[in-house]
């Protein structure tokens, strides 16, 4: 095992900065996936569980939401709620019980609902509620996206070490092309954020600036 010095924005940033750094590259179609956009995670003052990194980061999601939208690609909101017996949370919900335990995102709970600066179509966007990290597991994902025969997935939310590289390990194992906007991501410290995004760089996904996923969007066809 190699051993480093280095902060893992560090190690990142090299990477980032490589110019022979392999990519997946974009696809013909896109599905935008905006996972756990919700208070619990997004709601600094307000919860204990919430992270921001980009403060940006609502505005690029919205913003991409719109060109998806212009384009007839869909648009996709998970959140994570729980009934009040905590059963449909599994084994995931038994190592704490606090008020800011994951299990304790209640259905109609203010932790359980998207963030006010989204801006979500509810008249066609989609939307899941998911028990566990990977937006793929046990939702109908999968299914939207073989009947919109998308071949690349782009991921925002959070948080980058959880859910967002579960959902993106997913995404690439069902054969996907897949898409992480750097500013539309956040996590709750910077060593677990810019390690997984490292890990996901050099592994499962293609790490880019938002900017190049719109350069991407206005110059593909629809």
């Amino acid at each position: 095992m190699e051993t480093s010095n280095k902060t893992a924005r560090e190690l990142y940033e090299e990477i980032k900065a490589n110019p022979a750094r392999k990519r997946f590259g974009f696809g013909n179609k896109a599905v935008l996936v905006n996972v756990d956009p919700q208070k619990a995670y997004t709601r600094t003052d307000l919860f204990k569980t919430a992270y921001a990194t980009d403060p940006d980061q609502m505005h690029h999601i919205n913003e991409l939401a719109k060109v998806f939208r212009e384009k007839g690609w869909p648009v996709v909101w998970t959140q994570v709620a729980y009934m009040d017996s905590a059963e449909d949370a599994g084994v995931w919900g038994t190592r704490t019980d606090t008020p800011d335990s994951l299990q304790n995102i209640k259905f109609d709970s203010e932790r359980s609902q998207f963030d006010d600066r989204l801006e979500i179509d509810r008249q066609r966007d989609v939307i899941y509620c998911k028990k566990m990290p990977s937006a793929f597991f046990e939702t109908q994902l999968q299914s939207l996206l073989v009947w919109h025969q998308v071949d690349t997935v782009v991921i925002t939310g959070g948080s980058t070490s959880g859910c967002i590289r579960a959902t993106a390990v997913d995404s690439l194992s069902r054969g996907y092309r897949t898409i992480v906007p750097e500013e539309c991501v956040a996590d709750k410290h910077e060593s677990y954020h810019f390690a997984n995004l490292t890990d996901l760089s050099l592994k499962y996904a293609d790490v880019v600036d938002v900017a190049e996923v719109f350069e991407w969007l206005n110059g593909s066809n629809d």
